[in-house]
């Protein structure tokens, strides 16, 4: 190997939290960051609000939330939770008694909102029920809806959170997560970067109302990289104006090109005139295979990076310094493994070759290929 060809990876060193348990997922700092998404659906229609969180459940969600409007949502929670194998959490507004029924309705967590559930002696009852029952809640401070007398800006959403945090600490609640969300994503980083630095809670993360996916990808890309790249964060959300599943698979991507994520980091080149096999084809046939087995990532775990190339000037370098590579000429490529060159692939069997490789280093790790 060259001399000059570095093949050195950064690791993330993780913002150090407590550790809250929200149904069968712990999140904090040395476990693995957990990816949400909320249910866009009215949560009384039982059967569709069950239809889109399979759906968000199939690209590999962690926490599912849902809008708890009335009493009839509420009650819904009891039979959307005994369907479901993953943690529902109840998105609480304006009236608390809503969210002392969604408690008992076997919610795994409650969402509060600072800015319309303020009173203490409500939150006294919602404190008291959580504890009860062993669930967390997340003090979700939107820069829409501020609390009372707060200023606008990354200060006032932090001096919202605090205030309520306090308030439960008050009353000896301390299985607490917060969250920061304001549309304008510089604001959420400062926020965040803020909060991070006055408390010990794990931190939500998101972006709120980026729009469509097209430009809500790009918005949540650049601010929760920011703060996953600092060690903040401990779930996170895509809010898109789109189908949960897309914020999952937005959320998924996110993590992976960081190396957080998924446990299979597909490198693939953006091709040009010198590609003469077609690389597109052979990465999503890739992409469609892994993620029917692909595990995510332990704490400590580094992803396993696999290369595509489709050429002579970076294919070779790049395929080294993966696990597994590919660096293509005309109608084969040279197949790498750990740095080593091993044996030339013809270009319609390399998917399927790959993922014989793959799941071969899973199974010598004792990864899960299930």
């Amino acid at each position: 190997m060259s001399s000059s060809l570095s093949c050195e990876t950064m690791a993330i060193k993780r913002r150090k939290t407590k550790v809250i348990k929200i149904g069968n997922v712990s999140i904090g700092w040395h476990y693995p960051i957990a990816v949400q998404s909320m249910a866009k659906t009215h949560t009384k229609n039982i059967s569709r609000t069950l239809k889109q969180i399979k759906s968000a459940q199939e690209e590999g969600v962690h926490l599912i939330r849902v809008a708890v409007k009335d009493k009839q949502d509420a009650h819904a929670i009891g039979e959307i939770r005994a369907n479901i194998d993953i943690p529902l959490i109840a998105d609480i507004h304006f009236d608390y008694r809503l969210a002392l029924l969604a408690i008992a309705s076997g919610a795994d967590k409650i969402r509060l909102n600072p800015g319309n559930i303020y009173k203490e002696k409500e939150i006294s009852q919602i404190a008291s029920s959580a504890k009860e029952r062993g669930i967390p809640i997340r003090v979700g401070v939107n820069s829409g809806s501020l609390s009372r007398g707060s200023a606008k800006g990354a200060s006032g959403l932090v001096k919202s959170a605090l205030n309520f945090v306090k308030m439960l600490e008050k009353l000896k609640f301390y299985d607490i997560v917060i969250s920061l969300k304001s549309s304008n994503l510089l604001e959420t980083v400062e926020a965040n970067r803020q909060i991070a630095s006055k408390v010990n809670y794990p931190l939500h993360l998101g972006v709120t109302a980026t729009g469509l996916a097209e430009v809500g990808y790009i918005k949540s890309a650049i601010c929760l990289g920011m703060l996953l790249a600092d060690g903040i964060g401990d779930t996170i959300r895509i809010s898109l104006t789109a189908d949960p599943a897309q914020e999952v698979r937005a959320a998924k991507r996110i993590l992976a090109a960081l190396d957080i994520g998924n446990a299979i980091d597909v490198i693939a080149c953006p091709t040009c005139g010198r590609c003469e096999v077609d690389l597109i084809h052979i990465v999503k046939d890739l992409e469609k295979e892994i993620k029917t087995f692909s595990p995510s990532l332990d704490v400590g775990q580094e992803p396993l990076r696999v290369a595509l190339m489709g050429c002579v000037v970076n294919g070779p370098g790049e395929a080294k310094c993966a696990d597994l590579g590919l660096a293509f000429g005309r109608d084969y490529g040279l197949f790498f493994k750990k740095g080593k060159p091993v044996k030339k692939v013809q270009q319609d069997k390399a998917a399927k070759f790959l993922i014989a490789e793959i799941k071969k280093c899973y199974l010598k790790s004792g990864g899960n290929d299930a």
